[in-house]
């Protein structure tokens, strides 16, 4: 049964983050549709809209839903908490407050409200990877994690992300 249980749970994850990083990807087509001719953008954002609302209330939701009821499931299972799984659910809570964060942008965005730049957003969307690294690393890992250098590396990690995220700007505006 445990397998199973794990497997389910893998299988939530992966669906969950494709939501996440889609959902963002959508967040800055439709930002950037503002700027397109009045018709363009009026067909632009409507798709756009029901793209969203799909991905986020059928895909993204229920997928953190049943991450998380799995991932109880195992633990429960597992009888204990070892170190690795306390940092592991730290990341999961940082994890939850970005999903969100996000459903805060989406409740924004169905209202036609855009407080963030497609720039903005890109820089955001690269927290849910930093997210999936930690996640990933720690579990795989297990009593192999270095605190220091995990952190090091995810700080590094950030600051490549940065750089490309300017570089990707420079390049697309052509600056």
């Amino acid at each position: 049964m445990y397998l199973y249980l794990k497997a389910l749970h893998i299988i939530f994850i992966v669906t969950w983050f494709a939501g996440l990083f889609y959902m963002v990807r959508l967040f800055i087509y439709n930002t950037e549709a503002i700027d397109k001719p009045e018709a363009e953008r009026k067909i632009l954002q409507q798709q756009f809209s029901i793209m969203i609302r799909r991905l986020w209330l059928g895909i993204t939701w229920p997928s953190a839903i049943l991450t998380l009821i799995f991932g109880i499931w195992l633990w429960t299972a597992i009888g204990a908490t070892p170190r690795w799984l306390v940092i592991k659910l730290f990341f999961v809570g940082g994890l939850l407050i970005y999903h969100l964060s996000l459903h805060i942008i989406y409740v924004q965005e169905q209202k036609g409200i855009f407080k963030f730049t497609s720039t903005q957003l890109r820089i955001w969307n690269e927290l849910a990877t930093i997210f999936l690294i930690a996640i990933v690393m720690i579990v795989v890992v297990k009593q192999g994690v270095s605190l220091l250098w995990g952190g090091l590396g995810l700080i590094l990690l950030m600051i490549i992300f940065m750089i490309a995220i300017r570089i990707y700007r420079k390049l697309r505006t052509g600056n």
